[in-house]
């Protein structure tokens, strides 16, 4: 204890402890302006934002970043995946309920529907030219009242060569259906207009003066069950879609 006593005497003797402790404050006042300046600038530099973004994001610091799938390319008349560049797309939608009304769709245009006002009661046809792809005509004939099997025959049999006919029902499209149009719907391929029934959905897509590949889907059916019936006395509406190679140039 006396050797410590001594030596705190020589230094204050020697006057060093005054300035040691000078020094101190300064380092000390020199530490507390660089606090404050490093703060001024950080102040600065970040951007303006609400309190509450600032402190979620310092809670997230570390945690891994949650990769988001980006939202898929819509395709011609919604496919899911797109036809190749030398193809035309369709999509053929029957009628389903009253509420649901048919749709044609080619080459992502619509041909027929609600938004169009074009689309009604019976069975809807749209011709479009194979070598163009453009639309030629498009009708609605009511098979449920009036006498529209004829007329709808002979717009069947005036459809030019190289022509791609698209039909859809829309409620029913039985009850008035003669045989001429039967026939002239079987000429084109069809293997279901001979078991349409009241109310059947029913879509078909037909070429006239030229064939089709074999694995394009070209018609679908379905009847009208008082026990199955997706709606009250309606059947479920059923589409077929697909890509129709153009003609080669």
């Amino acid at each position: 204890m006396a050797g410590t006593r001594w030596r705190l005497l020589l230094l204050a003797r020697e006057g060093r402890s005054p300035s040691l402790g000078a020094l101190k404050v300064v380092l000390l006042v020199f530490a507390c302006l660089c606090a404050w300046y490093s703060g001024y600038l950080l102040a600065e530099l970040i951007p303006d934002a609400p309190l509450s973004s600032a402190a979620y994001s310092i809670r997230n610091i570390g945690e891994r970043p949650v990769l988001k799938a980006p939202a898929p390319k819509r395709q011609k008349c919604d496919h899911w995946t797109p036809c190749p560049s030398d193809t035309y797309a369709y999509r053929l939608l029957s009628g389903g309920g009253k509420n649901k009304y048919a749709k044609i769709c080619f080459e992502d245009n619509l041909l027929m529907g609600e938004k169009l006002g074009n689309v009604a009661r019976g069975i809807n046809i749209a011709i479009v030219n194979y070598v163009t792809g453009n639309v030629t005509a498009a009708r609605c004939f009511d098979m449920y009242e009036g006498d529209n099997s004829g007329p709808m025959t002979e717009f069947i049999q005036s459809a030019p060569s190289k022509s791609l006919l698209f039909m859809v029902t829309y409620d029913d499209g039985s009850t008035r259906l003669k045989d001429d149009a039967k026939n002239a719907i079987e000429a084109l391929g069809s293997r279901e207009i001979r078991n349409m029934k009241f109310r059947s959905s029913w879509v078909f897509l037909a070429a006239k003066g030229f064939e089709l590949p074999s694995e394009i889907e070209r018609e679908k059916i379905n009847h009208s069950d008082t026990k199955n019936n997706r709606y009250s006395g309606w059947p479920a509406e059923i589409q077929i879609e697909g890509c129709i190679p153009r003609e080669p140039s």
